[in-house]
């Protein structure tokens, strides 16, 4: 109960820290360019609702608050539309500016998160990232990697010409080339011969393939996974472990009279049998002892699955098991990485939206707070650099969906700037409400479906 809480803490933790910087970095934009334009700022605000904190600073008297809600922010301006200001004021107003200083404030914010991005991934290029080498483990016959020529235990080093030290880079450079449904040219490096070109052909994998854990098997092979012994090393109270009496430091050694020599198959093997009574062997303190476990049926992406509420031991794979690398530059190279990963994170993101609105793309990959909450809280397990290139991700959606042309956001202000440009005047202001609503109402669809969606994937 007391490691269920503090893994909560650190969840909440995370990611109320990481919400932290990202909104406050927006309004940040939003802020500073204002004040540097002679924009009369009243408030800077991180949260919505009942204001917890609040203190003024400056000249100004601006008002600096804290509130109840972490779910965003906002920086208020001086502005004839939402009350009377002073004559002497008016030249400090908002709605007075020129068109081309309401755009440079509006577009301030997102442009922050998309910098913050090429800060945190320059950041964590310097440190180093730490993962498994990309090398080939089990090939599927009759599949798209066996005709291509992969074999188990060739080692991928370059996609389309870009190096790849760890699976990341693989995988990055699969999920554009999905995107656009086209090959991608593999070198391998393999043990038994030199270098060679292999080309793979990702027109018949889609996005949901990836994000439903089926793209490998798409492809016909797996990536080579250290073997991980079947040792119990937790066992959750109230589970099916637990009533089936396994205890931490039990070695599965068979099921159903299968003989049982790794973690994942293990698990594979529980996931198959939801409901179905299972003869578990396991081996404690030198002696075999049959368990009856029946897992509990439960849902995974849409799959009914068996759980029985047990995690593996800790466990440190031998160097031959696993090849582990960094990828890790010189601050100049890391700067132009990092320039390179928040374009090809915002290029992606793009090409991912587009895909859903023309259906091509299930909108069960869509996330809401509670999904995004989990991501922080594991990244900021896994150590600093993972942190950091979870919140870069983050940064560039949360930049590049302020940008889209939805009233209410960003993009929709400055849609409305285009067209006071495009007019030669201001857009009727009945306009821009009828576009407020349209444009809430799309938002709190697209948040409850991804509320719903996060409940999915915890229920």
């Amino acid at each position: 109960m007391l490691d269920s809480i503090t893994a909560l803490l650190g969840t909440l933790l995370a990611f109320l820290g990481a919400l932290g910087v990202l909104v406050t970095i927006h309004e940040y934009g939003h802020f500073q360019v204002a004040r540097s334009l002679g924009i009369k700022v009243l408030r800077f605000s991180l949260g919505f609702g009942p204001t917890l904190w609040m203190r003024r600073f400056g000249t100004d008297q601006t008002e600096f608050a804290v509130c109840a809600i972490p779910l965003g922010g906002y920086v208020k301006m001086l502005d004839e539309r939402e009350g009377p200001v002073a004559e002497s004021e008016l030249p400090r107003a908002f709605n007075t500016q020129s068109v081309g200083r309401r755009f440079a404030v509006v577009v301030a914010g997102p442009l922050a998160n998309l910098l913050l991005a090429v800060v945190v991934y320059w950041l964590m290029y310097m440190i180093g990232v730490s993962g498994p080498r990309p090398i080939i483990g089990e090939i599927q016959p009759g599949g798209i990697a066996a005709a291509a020529g992969l074999r188990s235990g060739d080692e991928i080093v370059a996609v389309d010409g870009r190096a790849t030290a760890i699976w990341d880079n693989v995988m990055a450079t699969a999920i554009e080339a999905i995107l656009d449904a086209r090959e991608v040219r593999l070198q391998v490096r393999s043990a038994q011969g030199p270098e060679q070109a292999i080309t793979l052909d990702f027109s018949g994998v889609s996005i949901d393939d990836l994000t439903r854990g089926d793209f490998f098997r798409k492809l016909g092979f797996e990536p080579r996974r250290p073997r991980l012994p079947p040792l119990i090393g937790k066992v959750v109270p109230g589970e099916a472990a637990a009533a089936a009496g396994f205890q931490p430091g039990d070695l599965v050694e068979a099921v159903d009279g299968e003989p049982i020599d790794d973690w994942l198959k293990w698990v594979t093997r529980v996931r198959a049998s939801p409901g179905k009574t299972l003869a578990v062997g396991v081996r404690r303190e030198g002696v075999v002892l049959e368990l009856a476990l029946t897992p509990r049926a439960s849902g995974l992406d849409g799959a009914i699955v068996g759980r029985i509420g047990a995690e593996v031991a800790p466990y440190q794979p031998s160097a031959d098991a696993l090849p582990y690398a960094i990828e890790r530059y010189d601050p100049a190279s890391a700067a132009l990485r990092a320039l390179a990963r928040t374009r090809e994170t915002a290029l992606t993101t793009l090409k991912f939206m587009r895909k859903m609105l023309l259906g091509e793309a299930s909108v069960d990959n869509l996330s809401g707070p509670l999904s995004i909450a989990q991501f922080a809280g594991v990244s900021a397990k896994l150590g600093l650099p993972r942190f950091l290139e979870f919140l870069g991700l983050v940064s560039v959606s949360l930049g590049v969906l302020n940008l889209l042309p939805i009233p209410l956001l960003d993009g929709g202000h400055l849609m409305y700037f285009l067209l006071e440009v495009i007019m030669r005047r201001p857009v009727p202001e009945a306009i821009q409400v009828y576009g407020q609503h349209a444009g809430l109402t799309l938002l709190l669809g697209l948040m409850g479906l991804a509320m719903y969606n996060d409940l999915m994937r915890i229920f």
